[in-house]
């Protein structure tokens, strides 16, 4: 059973068609990675996922349950969003680190604030923040980042800032963790550290959807490949097949842009 299906998603910012009947699923410890030019509805469907954004038309269903649906307004009441978006990770192109939080502040920010929720929380405080906190140096362990627990952004770099983002989207343990272009504003020099800990996650079946321009690293960690042009789907299939042999013109001219300019 798929953990993620994307049914006939649409979205429009006034006249302009961003998304197109928009089809895909996704299963448990699957990488699917998402390619295409700027401007082909890529971030917008991330932020769709993640109800930064909501969809004019469709259905996105998750672990079998219907989180939204265009037709029935009981999925889109204000009061859930912040529930749904529980399911999905999203990792930013800029790492929107909060600067006076230190890099372990920044990763168990957001368990401590839903912790406040708990019914037991008033007489439990202590011993929920503090398996919070030992959860959130493993996670800056596996990033590479355990000597930086006390660092703030300003005393990071680049691809340690974005390591830290990583690790503040796998603290809430979501289903499903949404890279949209991660090394975008990293020089070249840092990329390769951020890329390695998202193939370290590949690695470990986490289920992930990364929006990228790195077509290697594309081509040699995602189990599925979708290409986008122009809000619609124009083919998707394994690495070898879409990279390999695609079968649609667009795809073609796509890759051999990109082989050009690299």
């Amino acid at each position: 059973m798929s953990i993620l299906e994307v049914i006939q998603l649409e979205k429009r910012f006034g006249g302009l068609e961003v998304l197109q009947g928009i089809d895909f699923s996704l299963n448990q410890g699957e990488s699917l990675a998402i390619i295409g030019s700027s401007g082909s509805g890529k971030t917008t469907l991330l932020r769709c996922l993640n109800f930064l954004e909501r969809p004019d038309k469709g259905r996105i269903i998750v672990n079998g349950q219907v989180i939204f649906d265009a037709d029935d307004p009981s999925t889109q009441r204000e009061g859930e969003v912040r529930k749904k978006r529980l399911h999905f990770g999203l990792v930013f192109q800029s790492f929107n680190l909060f600067p006076q939080y230190t890099a372990l502040q920044n990763v168990v920010l957001a368990p401590k604030l839903l912790a406040k929720e708990l019914p037991d929380f008033t007489k439990n405080k202590q011993s929920y923040f503090n398996e919070i906190e030992a959860h959130g140096r493993t996670l800056l362990d596996q990033v590479g980042l355990t000597d930086k627990l006390g660092a703030y952004p300003h005393m990071l770099s680049g691809g340690q800032q974005q390591r830290v983002a990583i690790a503040r989207a796998l603290a809430l343990e979501p289903d499903i963790l949404c890279f949209d272009e991660p090394t975008s504003a990293l020089d070249p020099e840092l990329t390769g550290e951020v890329l390695k800990v998202i193939r370290a996650l590949a690695n470990r079946n986490t289920t992930m959807v990364i929006v990228t321009h790195e077509m290697d690293f594309a081509r040699s960690v995602a189990d599925r490949v979708i290409f986008m042009d122009e809000g619609v789907i124009v083919e998707q299939g394994t690495p070898e097949e879409v990279f390999g042999n695609p079968k649609e013109e667009r795809t073609r001219q796509f890759l051999a842009r990109y082989k050009e300019s690299n």
